[in-house]
C-alpha cells in the first residue's frame, strides 16, 4: 500500500502545485465542484419532498384509521360490547403511536428540507463569487499573453483527457532523452 500511497500524495502535490500555478483552472475546478454540489443539493431537496408528501399521506390515512376506531369504540360501549371495547381501544392507541411516529418523522424531514434550502443558497451565493472571480481571472488573463507553447498547454493540458503513452510522442520524446541520461551515465562510470 505504501507505493500506492506515495504515488496518490505525489499526484496530489503535482496538481495543487498545478492548480497554484494556474489559478483560472483552479477556479473552473471550483466552479464545476459547486455545480456538481447543487445539482446534487437539488436532488436531495426533490427527494426530501417526495418523502415529505408519502408521510403526509401516510398521516392522513392514520388519521382516519384512527377515527374510524373511535367511532367502532363509541359503538361498542353503546351496544354494551365490552369484548369489543378492549382491543378496539388497544387498536386505536397503536394507531396513535404509529400517527406520531410518522408525525416526528415528517418534522425530521421539514427540517432537512429546511437545512437543504439554506445549503442551496449558499452554494448559489459561492457560485455567484467564484463566476465573479472566474471572470475577473480571464480579463485579467486576456490583458496576458504568455508566449503560445506555454498558453497551449495550460489549455490542452488541463481540458484533454489522458490517453494511452504508446502512440505519445511526448512520452517518446522523455524516453528517449531518459534513455540518452542513462547511458551518458554509464559511460561515465566506466571511463573513471
Amino acid at each position: 500500500m505504501g507505493l500506492f500511497e506515495d504515488l496518490s500524495s505525489f499526484l496530489e502535490m503535482r496538481l495543487e502545485e498545478f492548480l497554484r500555478n494556474n489559478p483560472h483552472l483552479e477556479l473552473q475546478a471550483l466552479e464545476e465542484n459547486l455545480r456538481e454540489q447543487e445539482e446534487e443539493t437539488v436532488k436531495l431537496l426533490g427527494d426530501l419532498r417526495l418523502r415529505e408528501t408519502k408521510l403526509q399521506a401516510e398521516i392522513l390515512a392514520t388519521a382516519q384509521e384512527i377515527q374510524r376506531w373511535h367511532v367502532r369504540i363509541e359503538k361498542a360501549k353503546n351496544a354494551q360490547r365490552f369484548d369489543l371495547v378492549k382491543p378496539a381501544e388497544e387498536r386505536e392507541a397503536a394507531l396513535l403511536r404509529q400517527g406520531n411516529q410518522l408525525w416526528g418523522q415528517m418534522e425530521v424531514v421539514k427540517q432537512r428540507i429546511q437545512d437543504t434550502l439554506r445549503l442551496q443558497q449558499e452554494i448559489q451565493v459561492r457560485k455567484k463569487e467564484v463566476s465573479a472571480k472566474v471572470a475577473a481571472a480571464r480579463t485579467a488573463q486576456s490583458t496576458y499573453r504568455p508566449p503560445e507553447t506555454e498558453q497551449q498547454w495550460q489549455t490542452k493540458g488541463w481540458n484533454q483527457s489522458f490517453r494511452s503513452t504508446s502512440g505519445d510522442p511526448l512520452e517518446q520524446q522523455f524516453r528517449q532523452w531518459e534513455t540518452d541520461e542513462e547511458l551518458a551515465e554509464l559511460k561515465r562510470q566506466m571511463n573513471r
